[in-house]
């Protein structure tokens, strides 16, 4: 099983210090846990991992980074196969966990957009989302090979979707990110990644054909 580098198990602690809160550790282990329920394949603690890695290199662009790094924390943190509401539930359990520490209610709805962003069905507003979907759209900028593991384990996660519905819905997907005019948003994430995640959406099209 894929583990969260310490530097990343200290974002974790060092977000909630800076909005002047305790860090809650059984809560942290508890997010640990949902990333590494059995049901995920792509969404697990190797995509947060890979998350909270981009998040220290990028962390600059925001605003607001403690909240984004939470925001990132609990992008996932509920994630059935089945169920279209995952984002709203995931956003749900960080706004509860930021008023149950006690945070300025301002700080947890602020938070609770950060992961609802995630949903990327508009345009993100301000930079804080922008880095964060960024972020969480970085793999489709990753190494040809891991963008190809990428690819099987977003297949394994809809194995029980027929592949006469899978494999179009796959392409409107992957057609609808390639039509977008920039993938990313932020300037040292466009300059790093645009190209790269052309070239693997596009190969991946192709393969689809």
């Amino acid at each position: 099983m894929h583990a969260i580098k310490p530097s990343g198990l200290a974002t974790w602690t060092s977000a909630w210090l800076a909005l002047e809160l305790e860090p809650d550790g059984a809560l942290r282990d508890q997010l640990l846990a949902a990333y590494a329920e059995p049901q995920r394949h792509y969404h697990t603690l190797q995509h947060l991992d890979e998350c909270l890695d981009w998040f220290a290199r990028m962390q600059s662009e925001a605003e607001r980074p403690a909240e984004v790094a939470l925001a990132l924390w609990f992008h996932d943190a509920v994630y059935d196969v089945h169920a279209h509401d995952n984002e709203a539930r995931s956003a749900d359990w960080a706004q509860a966990a930021l008023a149950h520490a006690g945070a300025d209610p301002a700080v947890a709805r602020r938070v609770h957009a950060l992961v609802m962003a995630t949903r990327h069905e508009e345009r993100p507003d301000g930079p804080d989302a922008e880095l964060l979907i960024d972020i969480d759209l970085s793999i489709l900028g990753a190494p040809v090979e891991r963008f190809a593991q990428y690819e099987q384990q977003v297949l394994a996660e809809y194995a029980h979707v027929p592949a006469a519905v899978r494999t179009p819905r796959r392409r409107t997907i992957l057609q609808r990110f390639l039509d977008r005019p920039t993938l990313y948003l932020t300037p040292p994430m466009h300059a790093l990644l645009e190209m790269p995640a052309r070239c693997n959406l596009a190969r991946s099209m192709a393969a689809l054909a």
